[in-house]
């Protein structure tokens, strides 16, 4: 009986059941790894110690990546057989080699120059193979196709850049995870919409892992961070869904999204992107430093030092990149170049306006 439902089910004819089991079995193999993930890091002291730069005073796990790896990986492996198994193989490869890297940095210490040539082979097993990279800049500044090796050069930038971006928003209780979960929820919309459905499969399974992972994220009594191990697979994977998103919609003429897709991509990530912007402008250019010093300049550190709460923070910046994300739906017949401009415009407009509503209430 088995095998003829396994023989005759097809996901494609049955995409919403699809979905919904790849969500609930990624959630459920995630709720169920956590309270063990916590219960070794208190046992074996694997605790992150806070210091001058953390928002917590309390000693915490730092290890929650490995519960959203094994929920993403178990997923896959199962869904395999029905989907894509060149993309997905190499999607686990490239989420492996990051998550050991992420957990050696999370128990120990790892330089930042191995981290970085992890990211390029990671990234780089899913641009060789399988060809999944950004074209060209469809007219932005009148680029538009890319030599094959520049394509494949700046393709690398853009995940380098995505993965340490999102790791660098990962400093108040819940907001990576409620940023990656909101962004990974569109994707599957646009990834279901293209026929894409091991794309879709892969960003439904990332939903349910993060869904799971945030009830302890924002737990007073049993607090758990992603990590380093849990921000670079998270990164990994919305860089990942970026530029197969920009690749689908510049190799098709009909698509909605075929002139706008790097503005509709930037709008996703604005937040990252926008703050790792403002925080290297302000390491090298008024503090001269290097830029990867770490210190508490970040957009999330100024709304805590304002007076909001880790929960209202991560609600306000959460719900100011939704509203960005709405509003670039909605320019979508505009010149690219147009919409790039007024996305840095209302993007940071967006943003300042809870620092003016602040100042505002407390005068």
């Amino acid at each position: 009986m088995i095998e003829t439902l396994l023989k005759n089910f097809s996901p494609e004819n049955n995409i919403t059941i699809w979905l919904i089991a790849a969500f609930v079995l990624a959630f459920l193999i995630a709720f169920q790894t956590f309270p063990t993930i916590l219960y070794v890091a208190k046992e074996k002291h694997l605790m992150d110690e806070p210091d001058s730069r953390s928002v917590h005073s309390d000693k915490t796990p730092t290890l929650g990546g490995i519960g959203i790896f094994v929920g993403l990986i178990v997923v896959m492996t199962i869904v395999g057989a029905f989907l894509n198994t060149k993309v997905l193989l190499l999607v686990m490869g490239g989420l492996t080699i990051l998550f050991f890297l992420g957990l050696k940095d999370d128990l120990t210490v790892l330089s930042a120059r191995k981290k970085f040539m992890g990211q390029l082979l990671a990234a780089g097993l899913l641009i060789v193979f399988t060809d999944t990279r950004i074209i060209g800049f469809s007219k932005i500044l009148d680029i538009d196709v890319l030599p094959y090796w520049i394509s494949v050069g700046f393709t690398l930038f853009v995940y380098v850049l995505i993965i340490n971006a999102y790791n660098l928003i990962d400093g108040v209780d819940g907001l990576a995870g409620t940023i990656a979960l909101s962004v990974s929820g569109i994707f599957v919309y646009f990834f279901v919409n293209s026929n894409e459905l091991s794309l879709a499969t892969i960003a439904i399974a990332l939903c349910g892992c993060l869904l799971a992972f945030l009830r302890l994220n924002f737990s007073k009594k049993s607090k758990l961070f992603m990590g380093d191990t849990g921000s670079m697979i998270v990164g990994f994977l919305l860089a990942f869904f970026t530029i197969s998103f920009i690749n689908m919609a510049q190799l098709d003429s009909s698509s909605a999204y075929y002139k706008a897709s790097p503005a509709l991509a930037f709008a996703l990530l604005f937040y990252p992107l926008i703050d790792t912007l403002r925080i290297f402008f302000i390491r090298i250019v008024i503090h001269k430093t290097s830029p990867f010093k770490a210190d508490k300049n970040h957009i999330h550190h100024r709304f805590i030092r304002s007076g909001y709460s880790h929960l209202m923070t991560t609600v306000l910046i959460s719900s100011i990149n939704v509203i960005i994300i709405g509003i670039a739906f909605n320019l979508l017949h505009l010149n690219l170049n147009t919409q790039i401009i007024f996305l840095l415009l209302y993007g940071s407009a967006l943003y300042t306006l809870p620092f003016l509503i602040r100042k505002i209430t407390v005068n």
